[in-house]
């Protein structure tokens, strides 16, 4: 599989980045557009979003929406999950390459083949992969409500999970399920060194340390909060401790900062100090100019044929079907950062 490039993308446009900001903004009223950013995202993208947050959670958030056009700011699979369930919008990428490693890892015709092995077997699969891989699926689940979901499932029905092995070795050891992993993961997680971070942890002891569970059992197990990403933003905000270190893509601390800029946050380091190794490459690929051009010429423009569609979308209704209630008092507080602005 190919990696993208971090290095810095030279503009065309020869806008500067307050210029781009001001055409971004005039063409999301002029196209009656959302914009929606993820935690992974460049900081100065997640600031003019309309929301941030997550993956499931924005393409709900945009389907709640009047707009008549989604921009997502992340990667192509998140995009699709919009256009899944705003069919009627159209739903427009920065950069079509903006691609994920663990959906690289699981093509559909091998996934297909890899289910017929097992014709007794439920099918629970990670959100991030393909539109024609959930269609493939039984239930989608996102790292939120993966252990809720699977707790429901009877003890005696035999469970795949795909496609990061990580997050379903985790998962296993939390339920004590015995589950068929798809050998998929995550480039940016698997990139944490655990020598570094015991280092990390004797140099500041009384810093938690906050890990996504898409991270190695190795990293995990030195974890004081294992969670998504908003459960992570959620922990670093009530916890009473006044740095912490935090184990997933880098760009998430933009959020945490602003939040809670009494506070400190340190990148758990990857397994050379000296890179930006622990950024993720792909989504790295969207830029302030890419999204201005995305904006002005409408496309790279995300499709689903609809068949696949009305497939996937059977696995994360499903999903929202069986997914846990949140009662007010354990919603993220007020000046949680899961919208940027007023929509």
């Amino acid at each position: 599989m190919s990696i993208p490039l971090t290095a810095p993308i030279a503009k065309t446009t020869g806008m500067s980045d307050d210029e781009l900001i001001a055409e971004i903004n005039r063409l999301r009223k002029e196209r009656n557009a959302v914009i929606l950013a993820h935690y992974y995202q460049d900081g100065r993208i997640q600031d003019l979003a309309d929301f941030v947050g997550d993956s499931l959670d924005l393409s709900r958030k945009a389907a709640a929406t009047d707009a008549d056009v989604i921009v997502f700011c992340g990667v192509r699979f998140m995009a699709e999950v919009a256009k899944i369930l705003s069919p009627e919008k159209t739903v427009i990428l920065p950069d079509m390459e903006a691609g994920c490693s663990l959906e690289d890892s699981c093509p559909p015709e091998d996934f297909a083949e890899f289910r017929k092995k097992y014709p007794d077997h439920l099918c629970i699969t990670y959100i991030n992969c393909s539109a024609a891989v959930k269609a493939l699926s039984d239930i989608i689940i996102t790292s939120s409500n993966a252990e809720y979901i699977i707790n429901q499932i009877p003890e005696d029905q035999p469970i795949i999970l795909a496609p990061d092995r990580h997050l379903g070795a985790y998962l296993s050891r939390k339920t004590g399920r015995d589950m068929v992993l798809w050998p998929g993961s995550c480039i940016v997680h698997e990139r944490f060194s655990e020598q570094e971070l015991i280092r990390l942890k004797t140099e500041h002891p009384d810093a938690p340390v906050a890990a996504h569970p898409e991270c190695p059992e190795h990293i995990l197990r030195h974890a004081d909060h294992v969670g998504s990403t908003s459960s992570i933003l959620k922990f670093v905000l009530e916890n009473q401790a006044q740095k912490f270190i935090i184990a997933t893509e880098p760009h998430i601390i933009h959020q945490m900062q602003k939040t809670a800029p009494h506070k400190t946050f340190i990148g758990a380091p990857g397994m050379d100090d000296d890179c930006n190794c622990n950024n993720c490459p792909f989504m790295e690929l969207n830029t302030l100019e890419k999204l201005y051009i995305c904006m002005r010429d409408m496309t790279p423009e995300i499709l689903v044929d609809e068949e696949t569609r009305i497939k996937a979308l059977a696995p994360l209704d499903k999903m929202l079907e069986m997914s846990p209630p949140v009662p007010k008092d354990q919603r993220p507080p007020q000046n949680f950062p899961m919208t940027g602005r007023a929509y």
